[in-house]
């Protein structure tokens, strides 16, 4: 009997399959940073099972009382529980580094898709903006657009957005130039597949592994980059509990109060390093070469 045709595995299913699993199994690093990044995404679901206080309750007979039982991080200048401002901040945290990745990857996803299929004029005006954009150095280019647009978490996630963006752009358009050569993006346009049929069902998949990755690495990017801005003031305004805007105001009471950075630093790092470790799992588990 003739051998059965090969059937092609598109990169999110072949994620899926044995072997991408057991490469993602054996990695240490992405075994740590995919558990890290579970129990910080349980922590700001349920921070309001957790905190043991109301995030912005004052109480100033309690200020700046360093950790103890009954206030385990300790307390900050207006007595509010440092811990459940920790809880608290990773819901704003989570949130404004999911957001603006979401955003600037599909807007990315679909400059690179367009700029890669067409090429030609298209693809030189699409580049040359995303090379524009790419001249300035990240943290410069999101203090220009919250500079212009006012503080805020609103304008903040927008500038991080738009920060993001020329690196999706060009990851997407660097793949859809090799994907629209393939032999079955040929056998589909000579089937009559129109242009959109042939973007989204045949070229679109293939940039979903590096995306993918790209994304998770970019999370931590984004949280980094809000953090920034919020230690700037620029980003989440006080009352808020946010890890930035925590450590700005921690910084007045050193070196009496270490605490007051110690732990929303440290959510910070081990954040970042939980999606860092995670995206790098993700690469090798993606990699067709294995």
């Amino acid at each position: 009997m003739p051998d059965a045709p090969a059937v092609r595995l598109s990169p999110l299913r072949r994620f899926l399959s044995a072997p991408a699993t057991r490469r993602f199994l054996r990695n240490r690093g992405a075994v740590i940073g995919l558990v890290l990044a579970v129990v910080l995404v349980l922590a700001a679901v349920l921070a309001p099972w957790l905190a043991p206080y109301p995030p912005d309750a004052q109480d100033l007979r309690s200020r700046l009382r360093p950790p103890s039982p009954e206030h385990w991080f300790g307390t900050d200048e207006f007595g509010r529980d440092v811990l459940s401002r920790v809880l608290f901040g990773a819901r704003i945290s989570l949130l404004t580094g999911l957001v603006p990745v979401a955003t600037g990857l599909v807007i990315g996803t679909a400059i690179g898709l367009l700029a890669g299929f067409y090429r030609g004029w298209l693809d030189d005006v699409l580049m040359r903006a995303m090379d524009v954009l790419l001249a300035f150095p990240s943290l410069l280019l999101a203090l220009a657009v919250v500079g212009t647009l006012g503080p805020g978490l609103v304008n903040a996630v927008i500038a991080v957005a738009i920060v993001s963006v020329p690196g999706y752009a060009r990851l997407a358009r660097s793949v859809v130039i090799a994907a629209r050569e393939e032999e079955y993006v040929h056998a589909a346009r000579a089937l009559g597949a129109k242009d959109p049929r042939l973007l989204l069902r045949h070229v679109l998949p293939a940039t979903v592994g590096p995306l993918t990755v790209q994304a998770t690495l970019g999370i931590g990017f984004a949280i980094l980059s809000m953090a920034g801005l919020s230690f700037l003031g620029l980003g989440v305004q006080p009352p808020t509990a946010d890890w930035g805007e925590m450590l700005s105001r921690g910084r007045r009471f050193l070196p009496g109060s270490p605490w007051l950075l110690l732990y929303p630093g440290a959510a910070i790092s081990l954040t970042v390093l939980a999606f860092n470790l995670l995206g790098d799992g993700l690469r090798d588990a993606f990699d067709p070469r294995d």
